[in-house]
């Protein structure tokens, strides 16, 4: 028997009626239910921490919720080659595109070897501290270097490949993938790029210089950026979800990742049906 695991956003009524249908669906088709704590919860059974279901080697990951559910299960499978159907439950859901109508639509094209693969690179994250590492992770959509809940900016050292870009004083700074080029970084006036695109996109939030602007890097460039002063709080933040508090002298570098995530498709993916669909793109 296959196995299949099942990763779900919390309070989403829907969930707890969705979850028994589903489970008896993958087991007529040879699947075991594998649920992670979010999952198991709507009926009462127990579950398994997300970040250790892929000690179990699953072939498939179905992700119930929106596009946060979907990049915390994209970390915890990045070193894996599990693809990952995501079904849309929440308000936007730019990267979950499958609405859950084409559910079981999708995992018969599966079964029988027919859906889609969309590969998605990863960028990876280390965070130096004195000259050594003290976290790294991997993300999907981008790593954001910002200030806490004091209106006050820090100051800011970007460096590619180890050589001077420019110090600035800014709100924050955004270093993304092409998949997150349409999250914060869009909100930040950065470019839209194409998901196949080889790069990287640094975009500064709210710099208080007219001359610095969103950049776009090589896909192989190493992105430092130095903390040079904090007037409070600076944190780190991956994915919008994983965070931590940044000193003077921190160094966060990033790079393209030796992972990738494989999203599971009903169809081939269009960006720009998606920016028209989603983001209402070109509408008057």
């Amino acid at each position: 028997m296959f196995k299949a695991a099942i990763i779900s956003k919390p309070q989403k009524p829907e969930v707890a009626t969705l979850l028994p249908e589903l489970i008896a669906w993958l087991n007529q088709h040879d699947y075991e239910a594998l649920l992670d704590t979010d999952s198991a919860a709507y009926l009462n059974l127990p579950g398994k921490d997300r970040t250790l279901l892929p000690q179990d080697d699953p072939s498939l990951v179905i992700v119930l919720g929106g596009d946060g559910t979907l990049l915390s299960a994209a970390r915890a499978f990045a070193r894996t080659q599990t693809p990952i159907l995501s079904v849309n439950l929440g308000s936007l859901g730019f990267l979950t595109e499958i609405p859950l109508s084409d559910l079981y639509q999708t995992l018969e094209l599966w079964c029988n070897g027919y859906a889609d693969i969309d590969l998605r690179v990863m960028m990876n994250a280390r965070l130096l501290r004195d000259g050594k590492v003290r976290r790294e992770w991997d993300a999907l959509n981008d790593v954001v270097v910002a200030k806490g809940t004091i209106a006050r900016m820090a100051d800011y050292t970007v460096k590619i490949d180890d050589q001077l870009v420019a110090t600035f004083r800014a709100d924050g700074v955004i270093v993304s993938t092409p998949t997150g080029s349409t999250a914060y970084n869009l909100a930040a006036n950065g470019p839209i790029v194409m998901p196949s695109v080889n790069c990287m996109l640094v975009t500064p939030i709210c710099p208080h210089l007219l001359t610095i602007r969103p950049m776009v890097m090589p896909g192989e460039a190493r992105i430092t950026i130095q903390i040079e002063g904090v007037p409070n709080q600076i944190y780190l933040t991956v994915d919008g979800q994983e965070a931590i508090e940044l000193e003077i002298g921190d160094e966060v570098q990033c790079c393209r990742s030796l992972s990738s995530v494989r999203l599971l498709r009903l169809h081939p993916n269009g960006l720009f049906n998606v920016l028209r669909s989603k983001l209402k793109w070109g509408v008057r």
